[in-house]
């Protein structure tokens, strides 16, 4: 999940450079959902790994 979070942030990242404006705020703004998915996923998996030790 995060691989996809900077595969989309370097399209962005090179769509902003080339001018395309509109492709490089979808590319971010894709980029940022799976970012905060990782996130929440990552955070989910501590907490339930935690409590299986206990």
């Amino acid at each position: 999940m995060l691989h996809y979070a900077v595969v989309f942030l370097v399209i962005a990242l090179i769509a902003a450079v080339f001018g395309f404006g509109g492709i490089a705020a979808g590319a971010a703004g894709i980029a940022k959902i799976l970012f905060v998915v990782f996130l929440i996923g990552a955070i989910i998996s501590f907490v339930m790994h935690g409590r299986s030790r206990v």
